[in-house]
């Protein structure tokens, strides 16, 4: 299993807001039987600027059963359920598209939000698999998959 997780696009992290929580598995019997359960697992929101437009993609890296923590490359903390430093992080972080931002200690989960003109991209053909970087999966938009989970919405409006 592939635990890393790369930059979208050409970018800059603006802010990382660190929310603690469960752990719960994210596969989908969990995400059928617990509700919100993206809003209940341990999460970081990682704001980010796009060099080329200026929008404003917020990547969700999100801990599930048997993750200890998030590591960012750019931030010398470890998140995990007993880090007690600041919720939120003002950074200038930039990354090229595909270049590494972080990874989980053992595997998870990426929510991608982005402004609506924004969609999908996958290789023609082919299943989109854990070991490609996001870079290969532009995002989706805030009104899409996971925008049903409030908590996170919440979270981008606070920003």
């Amino acid at each position: 299993m592939y635990h890393r997780f790369h930059a979208p696009h050409d970018c800059a992290v603006e802010r990382v807001t660190y929310i603690s929580g469960d752990n719960w598995n994210a596969n989908p019997i969990a995400l059928k039987r617990v509700e919100k359960l993206f809003c209940k697992n341990e999460r970081a929101l990682l704001r980010t600027k796009l060099e080329a437009t200026g929008h404003v993609v917020t990547l969700v890296p999100v801990v599930t059963v048997l993750v200890a923590s998030i590591r960012l490359h750019f931030l010398d903390v470890l998140f995990h359920l007993k880090y007690r430093g600041p919720n939120v992080i003002a950074c200038y972080a930039p990354f090229r598209k595909g270049e590494e931002m972080g990874w989980f200690q053992h595997g998870s989960t990426i929510i991608v939000f982005a402004p609506d003109a924004f969609a999908m991209r996958k290789r023609a053909g082919r299943k989109r698999h854990s070991h490609e970087t996001a870079a290969d999966a532009v995002a989706v938009k805030a009104s899409g998959a996971h925008a049903g989970h409030g908590c996170v919405n919440a979270a981008r409006r606070q920003e």
